[in-house]
């Protein structure tokens, strides 16, 4: 991916996650509580915790796009495309 294409990472909702996730091809399997949890039919997964009104952090957010195996900053450029 060109470097014209990589977003720092910055806080986002968990809507725009999940969203983003989606375009990746993960499926919310289920909530438990505040979290939902997310699998590709691959076979990896990921847990999103779903606050309203709450963002999540960059750390997370980096947790994150390791579980899903692309780059932190990959990630945010699909978490921020509308």
């Amino acid at each position: 991916m060109s470097k014209g294409s990589r977003k720092p990472l910055h806080p986002a909702k968990a809507r725009e996650v999940i969203k983003a996730l989606t375009k990746l091809g993960f499926v919310a399997r289920h909530t438990k509580g505040a979290h939902v949890f997310l699998k590709h039919p691959d076979g990896r997964t990921t847990t999103v915790p779903f606050h309203p009104g709450e963002e999540i952090d960059r750390r997370l957010l980096r947790k994150i796009a390791a579980d899903v195996g692309i780059e932190a900053e990959e990630f945010m450029f699909l978490v921020d495309e509308k």
